[in-house]
């Protein structure tokens, strides 16, 4: 019996290990073609992977996915989502395929219906969304697929529906499966051992002073560290960030939506991002069941931008893009 023991931790320990670290970047879907391939610019801060996010969009109480849309930008369409595939495989990147819920005024974790009918109709118009882009990732050979995103309520409520999803996908795409849950809800998935990975939305809250110095945000790290270790142990699944980033303002590393609401007001401070990207990098690399993720965000040859540049996630042409290259590079 202890023999079998050993040799069951031994085989989880290899299991957790065995994934060399994702040094990724969510590409924002530019709004027409591209006249130049923007993805060797990202070859150029030492990123292994890009993350690709075709969007759809449900709003407050439509029980509909509406995607493919002819008003949609170029890069979250289909066509578009096929050719960036294709120029980023030119630059030998691995790709993540993200299809995302957009709710306009709203988040997917607040989607709710109140009778089995509502519930019924926007699982059958979700699983054709997420079906479709399934057989694109097949058939374009993408590594990684993320099934849904921050479905706080859904995962919670309807997670059968999950369960039946990820074998429907696991018929038709031969690739990894991650889904994408909130930092504070994880915990309530019922569903990773159906996956390859857990992912998360890592956004947590770890200081709210103006600049906080690395140390500070490494020993606001160790709480959280400590808990996703002994839940990605329970689970025997790696962990992978399948969003993690800071704007580039003052207290970036706080509460990150509460600064989004007035994120044009607040004064820019790339000093801020950049410990907060050297706290993160530096705590999780030693980690061996954090298998990487993807920073939020990266406009490709400069566009789909918000207006907001000096104050946004990317960290193009900021203090935190040779932290990013530092660490990149090393992995």
């Amino acid at each position: 019996m202890h023999r079998i023991l050993t040799v069951a931790i031994i085989l989880f320990h290899f299991n957790l290990c065995y994934t060399q670290v994702i040094d990724g970047l969510t590409v924002v879907a530019p709004p027409q073609s591209f006249k130049s391939n923007p993805f060797n610019e990202i070859r150029d801060v030492e990123a292994g992977w890009v993350c690709f996010v075709p969007y759809g969009f449900t709003r407050q109480g439509d029980n509909t996915v509406s995607y493919n849309l002819d008003w949609q930008w170029w890069g979250e369409k289909e066509e578009g989502v096929v050719e960036c595939i294709s120029q980023a495989q030119e630059a030998s990147l691995n790709i993540m395929l993200k299809p995302q819920v957009y709710m306009p005024g709203s988040w997917p974790g607040s989607l709710d219906f109140d009778s089995e009918t509502d519930w019924e109709f926007w699982e059958a118009s979700y699983k054709s969304f997420i079906l479709s882009w399934a057989k694109i990732a097949d058939q374009n050979n993408v590594e990684l697929l993320c099934i849904g995103t921050e479905f706080k309520i859904s995962t919670t409520k309807r997670p059968q529906f999950w369960v039946d999803l990820i074998a429907d996908i696991k018929a038709i795409y031969c690739g990894k499966l991650v889904y994408s849950a909130n930092w504070d809800e994880y915990d309530k998935v019922s569903f990773w051992k159906d996956l390859d990975y857990i992912g998360v939305s890592t956004y947590f809250p770890l200081d709210e002073s103006i600049t906080p110095s690395v140390d500070d945000l490494k020993k606001a790290w160790k709480p959280t560290v400590n808990t996703l270790r002994k839940y990605a142990q329970k689970q025997e699944r790696q962990i992978i960030f399948t969003e993690f980033g800071y704007l580039s303002v003052d207290g970036c590393c706080g509460k990150t939506w509460e600064l989004e609401k007035k994120v044009k007001r607040l004064p820019i401070n790339e000093q801020c991002q950049a410990n907060g990207l050297e706290a993160l990098f530096s705590t999780f690399e030693q980690e061996d069941w954090w298998a990487g993720g993807f920073l939020w965000k990266w406009f490709p040859n400069g566009m789909g931008h918000e207006g907001y540049i000096p104050r946004d996630y990317t960290p193009q042409q900021k203090l935190s893009q040779q932290t990013l290259k530092t660490y990149y590079s090393k992995w």
